[in-house]
C-alpha cells in the first residue's frame, strides 16, 4: 500500500460537479493499494498516517499528529500510484490491486482513520473526481508499506 500524505489547510473532491467531501486542517491522503496488501498492510500504513508527526507545534517544529492539531482527512483512493514507468513510457498498473480487492482495503484504510479519532471525509472509489487543496508548507511526505517493513538505516 501507498499513502501520499500531504498537509493542507483545506482540500475537497468533487465527482460530477457536486463537492463529495471537503476538511478544513489536516491531510490529504491518496491511497493505493497493491496486489500483495491485506488487512494487516492497511493497518500499519493508517497507524503510520494517522500517528505522523507533521504538524507545527509552539516552536515551529513538526511534532504534533492529526489528532494534537484535531486534523481531518481526506482520503481519495489512487491506483496510479503503482504506475511502473521503467519499460517505456505508458505506465503499467500491474502491482495495482484489482477492484474487487483495492475497494474494501479503501475502505478498511478509511474506517482504521476514523479508529484512531480523526473524521474522515472521501472521494468516490473509482470515479473521476476533481481533488482541490490548499498545500500547507508545502508538506508531503510518501509512506509505503514495503519500506516500513525494512530496517531503520543505520
Amino acid at each position: 500500500m501507498r499513502a501520499v500524505v500531504q498537509r493542507v489547510l483545506s482540500a475537497s473532491v468533487e465527482v460530477d460537479g457536486e463537492t463529495v467531501g471537503a476538511i478544513g486542517p489536516g491531510m490529504l491522503v491518496l491511497v493505493g493499494a497493491a496486489v500483495e496488501d491485506t488487512d494487516a498492510t492497511v493497518a500499519r500504513v493508517a497507524a503510520k498516517v494517522a500517528a505522523m508527526r507533521i504538524f507545527e507545534d509552539e516552536s515551529g517544529r513538526m511534532n504534533r499528529s492529526l489528532a494534537d492539531a484535531r486534523g481531518e482527512v481526506l482520503c481519495i483512493s489512487q491506483f496510479t500510484l503503482y504506475g511502473d514507468v521503467r519499460r517505456g513510457n505508458r505506465p503499467s498498473f500491474d502491482r495495482a490491486a484489482p477492484r474487487a480487492t483495492a475497494e474494501p482495503l479503501y475502505d478498511r484504510f478509511c474506517l482504521a482513520i476514523e479508529e484512531a479519532g480523526v473524521r474522515c471525509a472521501r472521494g468516490v472509489f473509482g470515479a473521476e473526481m476533481r481533488v482541490s487543496l490548499v498545500n500547507d508548507g508545502p508538506v508531503t511526505v510518501v509512506v509505503d508499506s514495503a519500506e516500513l517493513e525494512q530496517p531503520r538505516r543505520a
